[in-house]
């Protein structure tokens, strides 16, 4: 037999065995206890070998019962429990929360107000993409890229500790106002921060947006196109990525945002390498954001003079005037007292559209409220991208979507 011959007749052979050679249909439980998930997420795979045909995301691990909750206290006495939602962005779910209240209460806050909580929310919004960024460096196998991240972030919580008292947990942002003024210094700090933020950002570009790797293990990987990125409703960056120009600042200007300069990224593909780049360039935003509400931060009082009625008045009139101290009774008490009516109102949080909608039937506790969280809706196209990848990409994808499993189980 010649070598030709041998060859047809050894290739013959395995096609023959194929099916013999082909591995069972494997189901694996990935999670909710797995560093990679970045939460109690758990995965339901069906795996061919090392190649993914078919995976199902299973939340509800964490019981949280947040809106039903909501339902059983007064609008002021919820404000904590958004810091719970998106925990690594609480300033923003604060201001979110805080707005859909005012427009049911048709409330308007002043200027001042309204600038000092475009900076929390831009800060926040850099936050939570420094922890992003730098955990999808891990996931992707960087170390290097999570200590100049967290580094940077450390910087940022010393600063919220000093604005709100805490540093994870804030509930600044109250229902008319916000809870104090800034303190002396803090614009000036809040600057020095952003002037070495912007080197480190070059420096993680450096390290990671050309690295061979990196462009190896993201592009190309999870693609979402601009339909399933529409159908699915995402929002935030994972939409953005998709080429979709959408950002709830620019299209439904809230809190003054319609005044500043500031570009909105979009991505080509609406792969991983998309979305890592999004959240870069966002952050780059958010900094020319901030520094322009420093210049222009506005004189006058950080709370609504309307809103007397919601806003506990300050400590020392509570311990002086009989008048104050019989408001404060009746808001801790009752609540603040809402008219009857609806209202629905969206936030563009790190992560995506946060959106509360509340019903009101007057009084002090909302009959009704719900919470739209975007990483829950992420979390959906699980299905629709994984099948076709291997294993291994599993954490790529997933670092890529940047979810927070205290919105999926609200």
């Amino acid at each position: 037999m010649s070598k030709h011959q041998k060859s047809e007749y050894v290739t013959s052979d395995l096609s023959q065995r194929e099916e013999e050679f082909k591995g069972e249909i494997m189901t694996l439980n990935m999670g909710p206890s797995h560093p990679a998930t970045h939460g109690v997420l758990r995965l339901l795979l069906e795996l061919d070998g090392d190649i993914i045909q078919k995976c199902e995301p299973v939340i509800g691990y964490l019981h949280r019962g947040d809106e039903k909750i909501a339902e059983n206290m007064t609008y002021n006495q919820f404000v904590p429990y958004t810091d719970r939602l998106d925990y690594l962005a609480p300033l923003a779910n604060n201001v979110t929360y805080a707005i859909a209240v005012e427009q049911l209460a048709n409330l308007e806050v002043p200027q001042r107000c309204q600038a000092i909580r475009v900076i929390v929310c831009e800060l926040a919004r850099i936050s939570s993409h420094l922890l992003g960024i730098g955990v999808y460096g891990m996931d992707t196998g960087a170390m290097t890229v999570f200590l100049y991240t967290f580094t940077e972030r450390e910087k940022l919580y010393t600063l919220f500790e000093e604005l709100t008292g805490a540093r994870f947990t804030t509930s600044y942002t109250r229902i008319g106002g916000v809870a104090r003024d800034v303190p002396e210094g803090w614009l000036s700090r809040v600057k020095n921060f952003l002037d070495g933020l912007l080197p480190v950002i070059d420096e993680i570009d450096t390290l990671l947006t050309r690295n061979k790797i990196f462009l190896q293990r993201t592009e190309h990987v999870g693609v979402i196109s601009k339909e399933d990125a529409m159908q699915y409703g995402l929002t935030g960056p994972n939409l953005r990525a998709s080429g979709i120009d959408f950002d709830l600042r620019k299209r439904m200007p809230y809190s003054g945002y319609e005044q500043y300069d500031f570009e909105v990224p979009i991505g080509t593909v609406g792969d991983c390498y998309d979305r890592y780049l999004v959240r870069m360039e966002e952050v780059r935003q958010s900094e020319r954001i901030v520094r322009q509400a420093i210049e222009r931060m506005p004189d006058g009082p950080w709370y609504a003079e309307d809103a007397k009625k919601i806003f506990v008045p300050p400590k020392p009139k509570i311990m002086t005037s009989m008048e104050e101290l019989i408001q404060n009774f009746m808001l801790v008490t009752e609540g603040p007292q809402m008219p009857a009516g609806e209202v629905y109102f969206e936030g563009e949080n790190p992560k995506g559209a946060l959106g509360f909608y509340i019903v009101s039937k007057g009084g002090g506790v909302p009959y009704r409220l719900k919470i739209r969280g975007p990483s829950f809706c992420s979390l959906s196209i699980l299905p629709k991208i994984m099948p076709g990848h291997m294993a291994s990409d599993i954490p790529v994808i997933l670092g890529s979507l940047d979810f927070v499993m205290g919105e999926c189980d609200r």
